[in-house]
């Protein structure tokens, strides 16, 4: 089997930041706008296995957790997701899309860099309502404590900060 015939028959290699390669369906890195864009403007023949695509901003492992999520959402037809207007209003997420996101926050933000970069907006959607989740009805306090963040404003400039934004508060 050629190279050309390899990429056409669906599937392709990506490279990480830290030079793995991975081997992969063509439908599911095509869940990713960018790789989806690149393959379209390159043409198939250029996407060899010696030719790798060259994913720069991900390493191996989040790539590989991205790829997976990819995997487990091919069939998912993408223009139904971003039109669905209410489904973004809301924090709901799916078991397995909860599931998928237990892991240390770390990974859970290189994750969510990861699909902004590589322009998979579902993904991203999951990410960021998984972290919404995790500071829903917190404590600026709490929130601080939660992602390991520094206070670094006075006493004064809180106060101040807090009634400039009263209006935000649940009441």
């Amino acid at each position: 089997m050629t190279a050309e015939t390899t990429a056409k028959s669906g599937r392709i290699n990506l490279q990480s930041n830290d030079g793995i390669t991975i081997e992969v369906d063509r439908a599911v890195a095509e869940r990713s706008i960018l790789i989806k864009n690149l393959i379209d403007d390159l043409g198939v023949e250029a996407v060899t296995p010696q030719t790798p695509i060259p994913i720069t901003n991900v390493n191996d492992s989040v790539l590989r957790k991205v790829l997976e999520w990819c995997e487990k959402h091919r069939a998912d037809q993408p223009s139904a997701e971003e039109e669905n207007d209410s489904r973004k209003k809301t924090t709901e997420i799916d078991e397995w899309d909860m599931k998928f996101m237990q892991v240390d926050q770390e990974m859970l933000f290189e994750i969510i860099l990861a699909a902004n970069y590589l322009d998979i907006k579902a993904l991203l959607d999951v990410g960021c309502k998984t972290v919404a989740n995790m500071i829903k009805g917190k404590s600026p306090d709490e929130i601080r404590k939660t992602f390991n963040i520094t206070n670094d404003f006075t006493p004064e400039e809180e106060e101040q900060i807090r009634r400039e934004n009263e209006w935000a508060e649940d009441r």
